[in-house]
This record gives structure tokens, C-alpha cells and sequence, in this order.
């Protein structure tokens, strides 16, 4: 998505509103929809479009559909949207910010200031009834739409799906476990992807807002909340995600909230094919029904609590907080990559200056040495690589799985074996031929042997030399 900026505030959407209730079925209802614009935090101008029930007698309540992570556009809602104006609710929709927002650098109180623009822009709307403008946040939006409803009393209601009650980096390590649980990984690359990784992204700053405690924001929440998950969401750790909440609400007053839980759907209340575990664009033809009689219901008054039983949850998160050992340190880490690659590079550098010097005849421990310098780079190099799809893609792409394995993590610990074993095999070659070494020999050979000793509790670290 590429944010346009600095444009003129245009206002496209003529005029519309809701028929009385039941007057004609809300499935049935036409929809209009035109482009708004609107200032969001820092002056960033922000581009939305305004959906609608086509008929029009009275003005309707609305809501503003706050995103899930990622340059997410509007278009990816539009769906969502069209199927709220349906059943009488005004909808905005917008494209998120690119300016301050990306991977490694968040702001969920400012993506919050972007969202009560919105209200603002959907409360001036001759359409729409300015009492009854809430907040609709989805997976990240669970996180971002509390805030703002706890900052202003223009929100009227508030309804989440699929959020989050533990902090970011916790509830990504629960949906990496569930993934692999999934996909019948066992071993070490579960602790390696579940728990060393996420640590060490927040420690070096590549995990933006992974600390944001929700429950604070929620503990500020005074107005009516329906909060939904899917019976299959894998990623919103969704039972103790309710009972978080809920406890947070109850701990702050609040007394109008409702939770319920929504058969057979995934994360974003869409349908699935694999359990929840995949992400195809299958919107139910009765969503937003629950919701939007939600809405209309509150016309007669905010709800009392009302508690849906949660689905199973086979595993239960785990903080991922804490202090870091000294060697799980970023700055460590790349130092070893660092040392692996100098040695590595010593080696045929060395051998090239030898020859350079007209000084024939292989090396001491020549042949163990060369498996060495190829195998260690070739082992970094894709042990990066795998760790980085799988960030990418949320761990949906493991590989083909052999006893509980992964065959990418296989190969990798076995070129980390032959790491290891080569690594051994020059130092005991190294030792018989010991009375013989050049001092260059023994520095190059040194440098070898020095990384292999590291290279040994770093692979252990990581789970590359254990089952």
C-alpha cells in the first residue's frame, strides 16, 4: 500500500440511511459506498471509503473497521464492510499508515489517534446517528480499538474479533507452537522457533510492541464490548484470551460486555479448510448477523454480562519475557556469525597466499578442513533462511515433516554433525601433525579449530546437534 498524502479532504458519499427494523431483511439490503478522507495522528492524511444501506429514512449506527497487522488496505475488508451495511450498519474503512508503521516499529496509542479520526469523520456524517459510532478491531485492531475507546467517550460501543488478551510476543509464540503442534513437528526446532527466536527478536528490537500489556487498556474500557472468537482461531491463544479480558472489564466496572464464541470459524471469523490452520477468503454468508443485532440491541439499553463457554485449548502460552542470558545477547550473535565467517574466509585466503609464495604441497589436515569451511557457511546460511520463512509466513510453511521433523531442519542438523565431526577431525590432525605446522599453519588451523569450538554450544543453543 502506498500512502497518498497531503491531499485535500474530500467528502464523496452522498447521503444515506438506514429503513426502520424489520421493514426488509437486512440481507437483502443495497449498499453505497464513497471515499473520505481524514487526518490521523501526526497530520498523516489518511484515505478511507464510507459503506452504506443503500434506503434511506433515518440515520443508522456505524462503526469504524480497525485493521490486523500488516500494510493492510481497505480493499481487504470490503467484504466485511459490505456484509455490515447489509444488515443496517454504516461502515469505514481505510487504508492503514505506512508512515511509522512496519514490522519492527509500532505504535498501538498512535494506530488508536488513527482510529478516533475516523470516529470523528463517521460522527460528521449526515447518514449516521453520532451516538451510536463504535469500534470494530480485528487479531492487532484487538489491541489498538481498546485504546481507543478507553480515550474517548465519542466510541459508543466496542466489538473485537480474534483479540488478544497476552502480550504480542507471547501470543506469537503460543500460534508458532500451535502451527508446529499442527503440522506434527516435535524436537528442537519447536523451543528454537517458540521461544529462543521470539526472545531474541524482541531483545534486538525486530519485534515491534511485543511487550504491550492489553490488559491496561482494558481495565479503561467503560462502554458496552462484544468480544468474538472462532472455535478454530489458532492465533489469538482465544480461551485465555477471553478470560483475560473479561477479567480485565470486570476489574475496571464495566458490567455490559459480552463474549461469545463462534462455531467452526478461524481467526477472523472467515470459514477454513485445514482447522482453522489455513487462511482462505471464505466469509460466511451470516457474518456480521451476531453483530449487528448487537448493535441495533443496544438501542434498548447497554446488555448485561453475558459469558459464552470457550472452546478447548490444548496448550496453555507461555511468557516469553525475562532477562536474556549474556550469550543470548543480539550483539553475541553477531559476533559468532562474525568469527564463523573470518574463519572461514582465513582459510582459502591463507591457502592462496601460500601458493602466492611459490610454497607447494597440501596442508596439514587439508581434506577435514575444506568440509569445514564449506559446510559451516552452508549451515548459517540456511539455518537463516528457514527461520526467515518461517517469520514470514507465520510458520504455515514448515516443509515436508519425516518422524516428527521438518526435512529442512533435518538437513540442517546434519550439516551442523558435519560441522562438528570436521571440525573435530582437523584438531585431531591438527594434533598428530603438531611438530611440523608453520606459524601461518598453525594461525589458519587455529582459527579453524576456534570456531568449531564455538560453533558447538551455539548449535547446541539453537537445537541444530540435538534431537
Amino acid at each position: 500500500m502506498l500512502l497518498r498524502r497531503k491531499l485535500p479532504a474530500l467528502l464523496l458519499l452522498l447521503p444515506v440511511a438506514v429503513l426502520p427494523a424489520g421493514s426488509v431483511r437486512a440481507e437483502t439490503q443495497a449498499v453505497r459506498s464513497g471515499d473520505v478522507t481524514f487526518m490521523g495522528a501526526g497530520g498523516v492524511t489518511l484515505h478511507g471509503t464510507i459503506i452504506g444501506p443503500q434506503a434511506a429514512k433515518r440515520r443508522s449506527p456505524a462503526i469504524v473497521m480497525v485493521h490486523g497487522a500488516g500494510p493492510v488496505t481497505r480493499e481487504e475488508y470490503r467484504d466485511e464492510a459490505e456484509a455490515y451495511a447489509r444488515r443496517g450498519v454504516v461502515t469505514l474503512i481505510y487504508d492503514k499508515r505506512t508512515d511509522g508503521y512496519s514490522t519492527v516499529r509500532r505504535d498501538y496509542a498512535m494506530l488508536a489517534t488513527d482510529a478516533l479520526a475516523a470516529v470523528r469523520a463517521l460522527r460528521a456524517r449526515p447518514e449516521v446517528d453520532p451516538d451510536r459510532v463504535g469500534v470494530w478491531g480485528l487479531s492487532e485492531g484487538g489491541w489498538v480499538a481498546p485504546l481507543a475507546a478507553a480515550r474517548s467517550a465519542d466510541v459508543a460501543f466496542l466489538i473485537v474479533a480474534g483479540a488478544v488478551g497476552t502480550t504480542p510476543a507471547r501470543q506469537q509464540a503460543w500460534a508458532y507452537g500451535e502451527r508446529l503442534r499442527h503440522a506434527g513437528i516435535r524436537g528442537s526446532l519447536v523451543p528454537a522457533l517458540q521461544r529462543r527466536l521470539i526472545r531474541y527478536a524482541v531483545a534486538g528490537g525486530l519485534f515491534g510492541e511485543a511487550a504491550h500489556d492489553p490488559v491496561r487498556g482494558w481495565e479503561h474500557v467503560r462502554q458496552p464490548v462484544l468480544a468474538v472468537w472462532g472455535t478454530l482461531d489458532r492465533e489469538a491463544v482465544p480461551a485465555e484470551s477471553a478470560k483475560i479480558i473479561a477479567g480485565a472489564l470486570a476489574r475496571g466496572g464495566n458490567e455490559h460486555y459480552t463474549i461469545r464464541f463462534i462455531a467452526g470459524a478461524r481467526h477472523n471469523l472467515n470459514g477454513t479448510r485445514d482447522d482453522g490452520f489455513d487462511r482462505p477468503d471464505l466469509l460466511p454468508p451470516t457474518y456480521a448477523t451476531l453483530e449487528a443485532s448487537w448493535i441495533k440491541s443496544l438501542a434498548g439499553g447497554p446488555p448485561p454480562i453475558r459469558v459464552g463457554s470457550p472452546p478447548p485449548q490444548a496448550q496453555a502460552s507461555r511468557p516469553v519475557d525475562g532477562p536474556l542470558a549474556w550469550y543470548e545477547a543480539p550483539q553475541w550473535q553477531l559476533v559468532a556469525f562474525a568469527f564463523f565467517v573470518t574463519a572461514c574466509l582465513g582459510y582459502p585466503i591463507g591457502a592462496l597466499v601460500r601458493r602466492g609464495r611459490g610454497r607447494r604441497g597440501a596442508p596439514v589436515a587439508a581434506r577435514p578442513a575444506r568440509v569445514f569451511v564449506v559446510a559451516l557457511p552452508v549451515a548459517l546460511i540456511g539455518f537463516l533462511a528457514y527461520l526467515g520463512v518461517l517469520i514470514l509466513t507465520g510458520a504455515t510453511v514448515i516443509g515436508p515433516v519425516v518422524l516428527g521433523r521438518s526435512v529442512p531442519w533435518l538437513l540442517l542438523q546434519l550439516l551442523s554433525v558435519t560441522v562438528v565431526a570436521a571440525g573435530i577431525a582437523t584438531g585431531a590432525a591438527a594434533w598428530r601433525s603438531r611438530r611440523s605446522l608453520s606459524g601461518g599453519g598453525r594461525i589458519r588451523l587455529g582459527l579453524l579449530l576456534a570456531a568449531a569450538a564455538a560453533y558447538l554450544p551455539w548449535a547446541l543453543y539453537w537445537g541444530l546437534v540435538v534431537p
